[in-house]
């Protein structure tokens, strides 16, 4: 009886854990560039996705900066790709732009693996976007803001970015 309450404890423990990330490996996150326009913003990452199109930055594995590859911008919304180096698994980003009234403009982003059983993913997803921000330097702009949670954004709360 004893080993089956340890059991169950086990696997409420699991369960509670598991149910502060999503159940499949990705990320929702939204940005606020208070004053840059939505034109400057997707130009930025266009041309960083550019830049890191090759596999130039994936040596030995040690970062991710590279195998992005720009896919279209129709609209308000912008399609990537991202590929981890070692394994060559890709993950598909969403990036959808509103202008604000202001001048401003706000990004809601969305990385996810096109592995479907993929759960943790080391905030792969999440740096997938945040590498490509960095990049390009728009995490400097005035008044910036990022806005996420574990609970829409695998591993949010471990991010290792200098690696993935």
């Amino acid at each position: 009886m004893s080993r089956l309450l340890v059991c169950f404890a086990s696997l409420l423990s699991l369960v509670d854990w598991s149910l502060a990330y999503p159940i499949h490996a990705e990320c929702k996150l939204t940005w606020t560039f208070p004053k840059t326009s939505c034109a400057n913003v997707s130009t930025a990452l266009i041309k960083q996705m550019k830049m890191w199109h090759t596999d130039k930055g994936c040596e030995n594995g040690g970062e991710e900066k590279c195998l992005y590859t720009f896919k279209s911008f129709q609209g308000n919304v912008m399609k990537a790709t991202h590929e981890t180096p070692v394994h060559h698994y890709a993950d598909d980003q969403t990036y959808t732009f509103t202008n604000e009234s202001s001048g401003g403009c706000d990004v809601q982003g969305f990385s996810t693996s096109e592995v479907w059983y993929a759960y943790l993913d080391y905030s792969t997803n999440y740096c997938n976007m945040h590498n490509l921000l960095t990049g390009s330097g728009l995490d400097k702009m005035p008044g910036f803001q990022e806005k996420s949670s574990t609970s829409v954004c695998t591993q949010y709360d471990k991010p290792n970015c200098a690696k993935y």
